[in-house]
């Protein structure tokens, strides 16, 4: 263990691993990490409040909206790990309060209850009518005890036929009232124009933003979040205006992206027998931004 006053710079986790060798530290480096900033505690908030929200017929809904990688899956999946499947107080059964699955690429509503029983563990029946599914999906999931559904890539909706999105819009409606379960969706902004082609679904779901980042003192905050759980011996004040604003930059402003780029830097550091991060281990980084790489593929295709 390090001592309190080592690296005081970084979390407790952090300073262990900082203590370790380079090569460990590469080693161990790495990974999703879940940082608490304002706007998701906000959103975690939310949930809480609609988990412990008692059944009626029309439930509290959210929509979390926001651009691709910028830490709408990652807020679902803290929730749902602050509320594991356990057992049910009679030890008879299992227990799932919070159910989370991923809306099919090319939906339908076959592969939509397919996703919902491969969620609560039931083994894939092929065959059978989508009337089947429907009617065990709902029945398992009135079994485990879900209260809150979570569904990720709402926006894949867009890709089925125009009635086809009608018919998943009603399904959206439907499953809430037919088993009084909140739902919580998560999309980019397509998501929210779907959902607000429907009057009924409009009233019944609260958006959540969460806007790209822009310069200031919540990206400072961030910053500093982020160099908390950095392996680095040494401060690198990132969040100070200069290296803001070339993060801001070179990630162009989602949050997935600054993690990619950070931990990009923070090897690079590493690599080269370096405690700290500055604006040319930035500019250095194996890392590239979403223009670039849509520039390069584009430029691939001749």
């Amino acid at each position: 263990m390090v001592g309190a006053e080592a690296y005081r710079h970084l979390s407790p986790q952090a300073r262990d691993v900082a203590a370790l060798p380079v090569a460990e530290r590469m080693a161990t480096f790495g990974g999703q990490r879940w940082i608490g900033y304002p706007a998701a505690q906000a959103a975690i908030s939310r949930l809480e409040h609609i988990l412990a929200h008692p059944p009626v017929l029309r439930p509290p809904n959210l929509l979390i909206v926001g651009p691709t990688n910028n830490g709408k899956s990652m807020i679902a999946e803290r929730f749902r790990r602050l509320h594991p499947p356990g057992m049910s107080a009679d030890r008879e059964r299992q227990n799932i309060p919070v159910l989370s699955i991923q809306m099919p690429s090319s939906p339908t509503t076959r592969r939509f209850y397919a996703a919902l029983l491969a969620a609560v563990g039931s083994p894939l029946v092929t065959s059978g009518t989508t009337d089947l599914r429907e009617q065990r999906a709902l029945r398992i999931m009135r079994q485990v005890g879900v209260r809150v559904l979570i569904i990720d890539e709402l926006h894949n909706i867009l890709a089925a036929r125009p009635g086809q999105q009608r018919e998943f819009l009603n399904l959206l409606r439907f499953i809430g009232n037919e088993l009084r379960v909140s739902l919580c969706c998560l999309g980019t902004k397509e998501a929210y124009l779907a959902i607000r082609s429907d009057d009924q679904l409009e009233n019944r779901f609260e958006p959540i933003p969460l806007p790209r980042w822009t310069d200031g003192v919540d990206l400072g905050r961030l910053l500093a979040s982020f160099e908390a759980t950095l392996p680095l011996r040494e401060p690198s004040d990132l969040s100070s205006p200069e290296l803001r604003a070339l993060i801001l930059r070179r990630s162009e402003g989602t949050i997935g992206e600054i993690a990619t780029l950070l931990s990009a830097a923070t090897r690079k550091a590493l690599a080269a027998g370096r405690e700290r991060i500055d604006a040319d281990l930035i500019l250095a980084a194996d890392y590239q931004g979403p223009s670039e790489r849509r520039r390069q593929f584009e430029a691939s295709l001749g």
